[in-house]
């Protein structure tokens, strides 16, 4: 069954304040040109024309308008919805990796507060998840992981899904010790989860690696640099974190793209 579309009330308050200016434009045209005429090919305009001047097109061409800028209103917010939709990762509603790598990108360049630090964070065993309990039981693990870095985060700060058992979050600001906080916060958090799967309770964790920058950056140079720190934590035990601050070097005027790098993962 083909679901209704509804516009919200701002919109139908928008449509009307758009019909009205169309529709005084065109009262304005029909008076002028009706008044022109008359004049050309009679003694003028009087009362009655210039009443059925502004009637007519009011009467005629006013529901025309009206359904025409309702449609426009109508294909705007569904190509806005569809746009928001690409960009969101479809299990855990957080930005997809294009998307997230895009907005990170802009929150690290920006002119007025530019910098920022980046988490790059690992579901532990991850796998072993899966193979025990299936895909199923995996992605609500999944699903409640980023429900507690979430939680762990401030509303302005960035999280996306990067791929597999893997996300990230840029964190607003250059303090390393702010971002030492929430991370280890974030840690915490996911050990807190009460994740049941087959009637038997597992313990989730995650490795965080960090890299912090005090101004512009280019992301794929912080990415390599975080990734590199959460492949130590991976190393050495997991349910960790390790966070550097990056090294002050020439960074967005080198033009670099950005690349995954190709470091073994740890299972």
């Amino acid at each position: 069954m083909k679901r209704k579309f509804r516009l919200p009330r701002q919109a139908w308050a928008a449509i009307a304040i758009q019909t009205a200016k169309h529709m005084v434009f065109a009262v304005i045209i029909s008076a002028i040109v009706s008044s022109a005429l008359l004049e050309i090919f009679s003694q003028g305009i009087n009362e009655v024309g210039l009443i059925a001047a502004i009637v007519a097109p009011i009467i005629l061409g006013g529901p025309m308008v009206f359904g025409m800028t309702m449609r426009q209103f109508q294909l705007q917010m569904a190509y806005e919805r569809l746009e928001a939709a690409a960009a969101r990762d479809s299990l855990t509603n957080c930005l997809n990796h294009g998307a997230f790598v895009e907005a990170a990108t802009a929150a690290l360049t920006d002119e007025a507060n530019p910098g920022g630090t980046l988490l790059v964070i690992d579901a532990d065993h991850f796998k072993s998840i899966n193979d025990r309990f299936g895909h199923a039981s995996g992605d609500t693990a999944l699903k409640l992981i980023v429900t507690a870095i979430a939680a762990s985060v401030e509303p302005q700060d960035i999280i996306g899904r990067l791929g597999g058992e893997e996300f990230g979050v840029l964190l607003h600001g250059s303090d390393i010790e702010a971002a030492r906080s929430t991370a280890e916060a974030i840690r915490q958090a996911v050990r807190k989860i009460e994740f049941v799967a087959d009637d038997q309770s597992c313990t989730l964790s995650v490795s965080i690696g960090g890299a912090m920058a005090q101004s512009a950056v280019d992301f794929g140079g912080l990415f390599r640099l975080a990734d590199e720190r959460l492949y130590k934590v991976k190393q050495t035990g997991r349910n960790g974190i390790d966070i550097v601050p990056m090294p002050i070097e020439p960074s967005i005027a080198t033009g670099r793209l950005y690349r995954e790098p190709r470091i073994k993962r740890l299972a």
